[in-house]
């Protein structure tokens, strides 16, 4: 059975979803490729979305850099090894889709490597919104690239003043 809430954030509504595993899914409002919901699917809460939450909320207060939750993401074994790699993608850094790619083994996949971190079930925490263009430029995200402008400035890695001044 999968366990689902849905929270407030700095960000918008996030869905969390989770089982005996660990966390399945972070889904923002209206997401680019939602996750189909099966008979499996109840409103609840468990150990690991209590951590989750609790995690989330000290990430958007600056007080957290890394997450420490037992993750069962969903997908293929190229997906999953393209997700592995985003958690190695430390806090207020970014890359780029072809250092990704390089990092996942597979140089010449960017297309795929850029596809698989489209799917990424869990943004935030398997941190894709640290993989930018080339260029530097911000590219496509799931949750919306002021979504991703504010996560980065969160975290330092691009100017924007500072989030927790009153």
């Amino acid at each position: 059975m999968i366990l689902h809430q849905t929270i407030a954030s700095p960000v918008g509504p996030l869905l969390l979803a989770a089982d005996d595993a660990g966390l399945r899914l972070i889904e923002f409002h209206a997401p680019r490729h939602a996750m189909a919901r099966g008979a499996d699917w109840q409103e609840g809460d468990n150990d690991v979305l209590q951590a989750t939450r609790a995690q989330l909320g000290e990430y958007f207060d600056g007080s957290r850099r890394a997450f420490e939750l037992p993750l069962a993401p969903r997908g293929t074994e190229f997906q999953r090894a393209v997700w592995h790699r985003l958690a190695g993608i430390a806090y207020g850094e970014t890359i780029s889709y072809a250092q990704l790619a390089t990092r996942v083994g597979k140089p010449s996949a960017m297309r795929a490597v850029g596809a698989a971190n489209g799917r990424n079930p869990m943004p935030i925490v398997l941190p894709c919104h640290r993989v930018i263009g080339a260029d530097g430029s911000l590219t496509g995200f799931g949750g919306g690239l002021p979504t991703k402008q504010f996560l980065l400035v969160l975290e330092g890695a691009l100017p924007g003043g500072d989030l927790f001044a009153t």
